[in-house]
């Protein structure tokens, strides 16, 4: 049975790093089979080296990549060089799981050839349908992005409360697809990188107002927003959520921990 179910904030600036964290990264962990499973959910500017304060990066199972903008997926790069030149000696492959062509776009961010690429350091995977990591169930989810780009739910079944799941957003506009990856969430984490009431453009984000109005419609337990871009006040961000979910809500940043 699994234990400790929980969510750490690598990284949660939107767009890209801000003064007070990386770009999006979060480390999502339980205890089960007597050890620790730990997945990393996107990789973007700054996070490895915050990621180093939570985790070994040598014992982090498998990376699940939401899409391939760099603000989520670009420091593979770096950990493409742990991987393959660590002192420690050879690394056994991790699963790398992301859109279509994730390995060829990393390789490419590295200047590798096709092939290999980073093909010796990671075992790549597309979604197509849910898969299970040690005690997780990842279930990925198009969402309405101008690339390839998921929302996730990622399940386990805990000690303590049974079934508990954790959905993330990724990166959206509203699409009937993220109510069904938020719907009866334990912990929603949510994107909200545009202003209620600015001209925005359609399908790439969410609003503020947004963010809390799916909370509200999946009746989730809890609400988190992220991908708040520094160019805009976060606490005006989660006032306009507040407007539409009357539930827990706070601001996602760097370090805290949220039991799932």
């Amino acid at each position: 049975m699994t234990t400790s179910f929980r969510l750490t904030v690598v990284g949660c600036s939107g767009s890209y790093p801000g003064p007070d964290s990386p770009a999006s990264c979060y480390l999502v962990q339980a205890e089960h089979g007597g050890r620790t499973w730990s997945l990393v959910l996107d990789l973007g500017n700054g996070a490895l080296g915050a990621l180093q304060r939570y985790v070994d990066p040598l014992e982090v199972d498998a990376v699940l990549l939401s899409h391939l903008h760099a603000d989520h997926c670009v420091d593979m790069t770096s950990y493409y060089v742990v991987r393959k030149y660590h002192p420690a000696g050879a690394q056994p492959k991790i699963p790398v799981w992301g859109p279509s062509g994730t390995d060829e776009r990393l390789s490419k961010a590295y200047d590798l050839p096709t092939l290999p690429g980073m093909r010796e350091e990671f075992e790549f995977h597309t979604y197509d349908a849910p898969f299970e990591i040690g005690p997780f169930t990842i279930d990925a989810r198009a969402v309405d992005h101008p690339v390839e780009a998921y929302g996730m739910r990622i399940s386990a079944v805990t000690e303590e409360a049974g079934l508990r799941t954790l959905a993330y957003s990724g990166d959206t506009g509203p699409t009937p697809s993220l109510l069904e990856i938020a719907a009866d969430a334990d912990l929603f984490l949510c994107e909200a990188s545009f202003r209620h009431g600015d001209d925005n453009p359609p399908g790439l984000h969410l609003t503020g107002t947004e963010c809390g109005e799916t909370a509200a419609k999946c009746k989730v337990k809890r609400l988190v927003i992220t991908h708040v871009p520094p160019w805009h006040d976060a606490q005006g961000m989660l006032t306009e959520s507040l407007s539409a979910y009357d539930g827990p809500t706070e601001l996602a940043a760097q370090g805290a921990v949220y039991a799932i």
